[in-house]
């Protein structure tokens, strides 16, 4: 019988692709929709990050059920569904790649041209951001990536806690008479579902982390408890520091009369200022770094597992493959999320309102996806609860996304 340690070594030992997730999730949703939703709105807000963080859980976990009782990859799964819905799915993944890709780029590079002493362009910093993300992942792929994101995600963490902690003892920096906008207008309801779009992450962030788990499921045996273990513990370190950045969001900015910045440079300034405010000026150069790692971090999961879909797809559609297929599919979404930034920079902000509401709009179908596919499994058993969050979900996710439509067309 297994020693609680040696038990607890081995789920460390499997710890991975949730992990990933996690990385791949605290970008566009957290360091700022998240953080813009409490800087806007106060805690208002507060109740929707949780319920769609609650609600959207069953159909990530799917996922990862789904390979770990099967070995396939979602991706694969989605293929046996149908031939409309394998390519329905490859549609809107090539859009995710490229639009996200050039959002997590771009993002990182303006935090990197706040933090550095000289002033070097952004447009030039996304090409050496983007030139060392491949050095990594074309020397190391997945075991390189698997261990630079769990190094960051634990400064991440940690800076952030602290941030917080010190924010709450500090109070709200709104003063007392303050009253701001309220989010429930009809005006605001394509804020709401694009916050949601992303929240924890995109849905076919779940196929990502299927492909990661078969990767590391290819390297060592992976366990159904080892594996929601990592999956679990991803999950929900990604909607708890959702929490934090909309708490550290109300407490900090707002209330204040500086006009909310929606990207580039300026919100990379209001971000770190925002955490310089409550740690402390010293902390400025720390956060600063800690801040630009946390999206480096993100770029280099985006990169390679949406790659690594774009892959998947490509094999299943039965064209030839090569040893380095991988690293193809890597280049060219590298080089498509480029030119995204060279030739709309300008509109990035609204692309990314768009890949955020596609996002939701999308969420249903390949939610329903993943439940069904886990049913079609018949060594998949789960709780009454689960089974009642998924029916739950489903019907609060349809039943959003029409209200939306209903309005956008109306």
């Amino acid at each position: 019988m297994q020693s609680a340690v040696s038990i607890w070594q081995t789920r460390l030992n499997a710890l991975g692709p949730g992990i990933l997730m996690a990385t791949a999730a605290i970008g566009g949703s957290h360091l700022v929709a998240s953080t813009q939703a409490g800087a806007i709105f106060g805690w208002q807000l507060f109740w929707l990050i949780l319920v769609v963080n609650v609600l959207k859980y069953p159909f990530f976990r799917f996922g990862i059920e789904y390979t770990l009782a099967t070995k396939k990859s979602l991706v694969e799964g989605y293929q046996s569904k149908g031939p409309w819905f394998f390519y329905s799915f490859i549609g809107l993944n090539i859009i995710a790649a490229v639009v996200n890709t050039a959002g997590v780029l771009l993002l990182t590079a303006s935090l990197l041209h706040y933090a550095l002493p000289i002033a070097i362009s952004v447009t030039l910093l996304c090409w050496l951001i983007l030139a060392v993300c491949l050095v990594i992942l074309l020397l190391g792929h997945f075991k390189a990536l698997d261990n630079v994101a769990k190094a960051i995600m634990g400064l991440l963490t940690l800076a952030t806690v602290i941030a917080l902690a010190i924010a709450f003892s500090n109070g709200p920096m709104a003063p007392a008479d303050y009253v701001g906008p309220s989010p429930y207008e009809l005006a605001m309801l394509g804020f709401m579902v694009a916050l949601m779009g992303w929240m924890p992450a995109p849905i076919e962030i779940s196929a990502l982390s299927s492909l990661w788990l078969k990767e590391k499921q290819s390297q060592q045996t992976v366990t159904r408890a080892q594996g929601l273990f990592d999956f679990n513990l991803g999950y929900w370190l990604t909607a708890g520091l959702a929490l934090v950045f909309f708490s550290l969001g109300v407490l900090v900015q707002y209330g204040q009369s500086a006009n909310i910045e929606l990207g580039g440079v300026a919100f990379a300034k209001q971000l770190i200022d925002m955490y310089a405010l409550t740690i402390g000026e010293w902390a400025r150069p720390l956060v600063s770094i800690i801040a630009f790692l946390c999206m480096f971090g993100t770029t280099l999961t985006v990169l390679d597992g949406y790659a690594r879909t774009l892959n998947e797809s490509h094999k299943l559609l039965g064209f030839k493959q090569s040893k380095h297929s991988l690293n193809i599919w890597l280049i060219v979404q590298s080089l498509a999320g480029m030119a995204v930034i060279l030739f709309f920079k300008s509109a990035l902000g609204p692309m990314l309102t768009f890949a955020m509401t596609l996002a939701f709009l999308t969420t249903p179908i390949f939610a329903w996806l993943n439940f069904s596919l886990v049913r079609s499994v018949p060594s998949i058993q789960h709780s009454k609860l689960i089974q009642s969050l998924s029916w739950l979900g489903l019907i609060y996710l349809v039943g959003f996304a029409l209200v939306f439509l209903v309005w956008k067309l109306g």
